[in-house]
């Protein structure tokens, strides 16, 4: 079935809506360095792209919410171009979106992130635990495409494999194309381990964690291919 975007939506088709218990999508990125190669909007770029193709193939009816744009970003908070918002910002934001969404009588709801980072994921988990404990008629998702994506390093991509690198720079090429600027570079630099500094992008000046050179659009096909797949049936799973 094709999905409908919520803010495309009249008032009155959006109260029909609503009356078949759509799933709604809260597509979510960021505004973030990925190198050289790849745009600061990648993270939005994704999961927006994901969205669309799940709720495609869903046999009931869905809404695809306006896209949330910003996240919080904090290794790559320094590079030039990326605005990152702060945990509570983003926390209250999500949280905020998601009551509203709750007031107008939306039970099921699918938060999709192309921004991995643990400080950002947890602001929206936290806002939806938030919400749900005051709507427990609310069945609700957040993850990131990522926590699929990267079930598929080890095989074909290296284990270390983050971000910019092979798989996210392959799903770009495969989404927009025209936006990926030059090959990758290969690189695996990252900050130590549990150490916290002002200035993490001293440890990977290139704002690559992976192997971009090794990237490629048929990569990149297959990778968004398994995660719509592998999103659609947890879906399917968790919300029917």
């Amino acid at each position: 079935m094709t999905a409908k975007r919520l803010d495309e939506l009249s008032t009155a088709e959006f109260g029909k809506m609503v009356g078949k218990d759509p799933v709604v999508f809260l597509p979510i990125g960021a505004v973030e360095e990925h190198g050289a190669h790849l745009p600061l909007g990648t993270d939005s770029l994704q999961p927006e792209y994901i969205v669309q193709k799940v709720a495609d193939r869903l046999p009931g009816p869905a809404l695809i919410a306006p896209p949330l744009r910003y996240g919080n970003c904090v290794t790559t908070r320094n590079f030039p171009g990326t605005i990152s918002l702060s945990f509570d910002t983003l926390r209250a934001l999500v949280q905020n979106i998601l009551e509203e969404l709750c007031r107008n009588g939306i039970r099921r709801i699918v938060i999709v992130s192309g921004h991995a980072g643990g400080a950002h994921m947890a602001a929206l988990r936290t806002a939806g635990e938030n919400v749900v404990d005051k709507a427990p008629d609310l069945r609700l998702m957040v993850l990131s495409d990522y926590d699929l994506a990267y079930e598929l390093r080890g095989a074909e991509f290296d284990p270390r494999d983050g971000h910019a690198g092979a798989i996210e720079t392959s799903r770009v090429m495969a989404i927009r194309p025209g936006l990926v600027k030059k090959k990758g570079q290969n690189s695996f630099d990252r900050p130590p381990k549990y150490m916290l500094t002002p200035h993490p992008e001293r440890y990977f000046p290139t704002g690559v964690m992976g192997e971009a050179g090794k990237a490629s659009q048929a990569k990149g096909r297959r990778i968004n291919e398994y995660i719509v797949k592998g999103l659609t049936e947890l879906i399917k799973a968790n919300l029917s």
